[in-house]
């Protein structure tokens, strides 16, 4: 394969493929497919030139398990409602930004009830949100109702500790009765006819739905000027993106709109927003939680996740989200353990290795520092950090050919017959996609107990440069993991001189998200950066 991807090379795929790309896309197709095929050339012992387009995909499978769940758009009424104002005083920082923990004890001493913060929030939402654009579809009338029958279920004893807790989800998770609408044009208006399972699951605990939270379109396109939905602006600075694709979620819980939230990661959408948006964000195993009910990008990469304002309420989300699940068929039937317990196990001893290279190629200076900073406070807790090193880590960035590829094979139906309702940035992105290992972590684990970097080399770009279409496939530290399927946690560990958030990363053995939420939550028991509030 030649070292460089010409205008030709995209035309001839196309043709093989059959796809119509119009003429002022087809830089910007280029960019896209020469990034994702970059590392392989590397790989000398492959034979890249397999990778020529398939004449036709067959994405029938998937696409009929999706349509059993999704139901028929339209064929349920939405739940959506305006959203009342506060009845009682008005919203406090104290309560809107309030963990998990917190509220629980809170509500079970009486000292506020789940009416009065989801009603403050809602307050919130409607006074904040019409300049951050993180809810999509709000349930007010629906969360007041669920509130009011947590207060009953507090009233009677019922110790769950999500009961009355206000919760939004990713708007790519099917709600029943509910728009899921996954960012798109072409989803607009589609009514799911059963909640996801992680929905079922947090619901049946006692969670209290606020509504929907924005998504990049099918968790990989941005959304650009003139597309059907606005894109999440970060709290911190809206001429920044807030991460994406769990981009409201991120916003939303960086700004006090709620108590927690769902995210996905395919490449990096759990951790990403919480590194840009200065919150946490799990990443669990690879089929830890189950993923049936979310529209999916790469069923290979895909996992789904917690995200929330500190670690400790991660661990409070993953305890009622993992378990095994039949109707995902990765789900892993492993043994759930005690995240909250761990939580408050020692630091002395465990082993941290960190990977410097790559991780760090790139990285601003503030993030390099921030990043020592964290491992001089996990040292000074007693943890031993060491350098360690991946050998083949840089081929790691194939990972964008399966997640293109796949992306591809989910949507080439919906492409070809509806190119128009995709965004012009998606659109491209899954064009590239018809068009063209975890074993040495494995190994290193065995040394090490976590291993440790920076989440992003920078800060959150803004989006005048992420609305770049030669921007191609910028570099990312999260996706190694999702090759791989570790666990990985994504948390505040300082500020840029611009006030941006920066993230430190960890990432731990298969299901032992424990250790990996241990780590963290020791680290924020001794720092402050995740109690550090937006200007908004």
């Amino acid at each position: 394969m030649s070292d460089e991807m010409t205008l030709d090379d995209v035309k001839r795929r196309a043709a093989v493929a059959g796809l119509a790309i119009r003429e002022d896309r087809l830089e910007s197709v280029r960019q896209l497919l020469k990034d994702a095929l970059a590392p392989l050339r590397r790989m000398d012992s492959r034979a890249v030139l397999t990778l020529e387009p398939a004449a036709t995909f067959n994405a029938d499978p998937a696409r009929q398990f999706v349509e059993e769940r999704h139901g028929s758009p339209g064929s349920l009424p939405s739940l959506g409602g305006p959203v009342p104002r506060a009845s009682r005083s008005a919203e406090v920082s104290d309560v809107v930004y309030a963990g998990i923990r917190e509220l629980g004890t809170r509500f079970r001493k009486r000292e506020v009830s789940p009416v009065e913060v989801t009603t403050a929030l809602l307050d919130r939402i409607a006074r904040l949100d019409p300049k951050l654009n993180a809810f999509v579809t709000l349930t007010a009338e629906r969360a007041l109702a669920e509130a009011k029958a947590a207060e009953a279920a507090l009233l009677r004893g019922d110790g769950h500790p999500l009961l009355g807790i206000p919760l939004g989800y990713k708007d790519i998770y099917d709600t029943r009765g509910i728009k899921t609408t996954a960012g798109s044009a072409l989803w607009a208006d589609r009514v799911a006819g059963v909640d996801a399972t992680c929905v079922t699951r947090l619901q049946n605990a006692g969670g209290v739905m606020l509504g929907k939270l924005i998504t990049h379109e099918f968790a990989w396109g941005i959304q650009s000027p003139g597309h059907r939905f606005k894109p999440a602006l970060n709290p911190w600075n809206p001429a920044h993106i807030p991460g994406g694709s769990s981009s409201g979620s991120g916003a939303a819980l960086a700004a006090g709109l709620c108590a927690g939230a769902l995210g996905t990661d395919t490449g990096g959408s759990i951790r990403g927003p919480a590194s840009f948006s200065g919150i946490a964000g799990l990443k669990p195993t690879y089929g830890r939680c189950s993923r049936a009910g979310v529209a999916s990008l790469s069923w290979t990469l895909d996992h789904t996740g917690p995200m929330a304002r500190s670690v400790e309420d991660c661990a409070y989300l993953l305890q009622t989200l993992a378990g095994h699940d039949p109707l995902d068929p990765a789900s892993s039937r492993a043994a759930v353990g005690d995240y909250v317990g761990a939580l408050g196990g020692p630091v002395r001893g465990l082993r941290i290795g960190v990977l410097r290279d790559y991780f760090f190629d790139g990285a601003d200076a503030e993030v390099s520092a921030a990043f020592e900073s964290a491992m001089a406070v996990l040292r000074g807790l007693g943890a031993e950090v060491t350098d360690v090193a991946i050998p083949h880590i840089w081929d790691s960035s194939s990972f964008m050919v399966i997640m293109a590829s796949e992306a591809f094979a989910y949507h080439e139906r919906d492409l070809r017959e509806h190119p128009e309702l995709y965004g012009d940035l998606l659109r491209d992105r899954l064009m590239s996609g018809g068009l063209y290992t975890g074993a040495e972590m494995l190994d290193l684990l065995g040394t090490v107990d976590l291993l440790a970097t920076p989440t992003s080399p920078k800060p959150a770009p803004t989006f005048q440069l992420m609305w770049d279409t030669t921007l191609g496939f910028p570099r990312s530290n999260t996706p190694p993991f999702n090759l791989s399927g570790l666990p990985a946690l994504a948390l505040p560990d300082g500020f840029s001189s611009t006030g941006l958030p920066i993230s430190l990363q960890l990432t731990g053995r298969p299901f032992d998200e424990a250790t990996v939420l241990r780590a963290g939550h020791a680290y924020q028991q001794s720092t402050d950066w995740h109690r550090r509030r937006p200007p908004v």
